[in-house]
């Protein structure tokens, strides 16, 4: 099943056996443009409005949380944000990012951040396995993403006007990727945070 959007004539795709929506390959950025993107966002401890924004993760995940774990912060972008929140409250955090903190991370870790990175990956099933490497058993993956909830609206969805998202979740899609990646779901709030424990 192939989707369009009108205005600006990307071709998608729609998973009916998991609800995974997925641009075509002939319209994926090339890294040049991803990065010029991704370098514009206005990213900033400063700012309150993006501060609150990461909380939807932070909060929930703190229940989930010690002061002792090895947490890293996964595609956390040009300037960490995340990664600062959870060092004022004294926690460690490690970075990675594939364009601006590459150095892949030699270790696992207890708990990882992915927020809105996963509607970045142009091939899900691949990066996911490699977060899972990453992930000691019964260690937890705080994911955020805005879940799509209507195929009939897909087309003027806010969230399909930034070309470099390429893949969108649906909460089925979460509830395969507890069979496929051997996880459980410890908590959502059903639109955009879910955690994942590792089994």
């Amino acid at each position: 099943m192939a989707l369009y959007r009108k205005y600006i004539k990307r071709e998608y795709h729609h998973c009916e056996v998991c609800d995974l929506i997925f641009m075509d390959k002939s319209d994926l950025p090339d890294m040049v443009s991803e990065k010029e993107r991704y370098l514009l966002h206005i990213n900033s401890g400063n700012n309150d409005g993006y501060v609150r924004f990461l909380k939807q993760a932070i909060d929930p995940a703190e229940n989930f949380m010690n002061k002792s774990m090895k947490i890293l912060d996964y595609g956390c972008g040009p300037k960490p944000v995340l990664s600062e929140i959870l060092v004022s409250r004294g926690f460690d955090c490690d970075l990675y990012d594939p364009f601006f903190f590459p150095e892949w991370p030699n270790k696992k870790y207890e708990l990882i951040f992915a927020t809105e990175c996963f509607e970045h990956f142009f091939d899900p099933k691949k990066e996911i396995k490699k977060l899972m490497e990453l992930i000691h058993e019964n260690g937890y993956l705080v994911l955020m993403t805005d879940f799509w909830k209507d195929v009939n609206q897909f087309s003027s969805w806010y969230y399909v006007r930034d070309f470099t998202h390429v893949s969108f979740y649906h909460e089925k899609t979460m509830k395969f990727m507890e069979l496929i990646f051997g996880l459980s779901i410890v908590y959502t709030d059903n639109q955009r945070c879910i955690i994942f424990r590792k089994t």
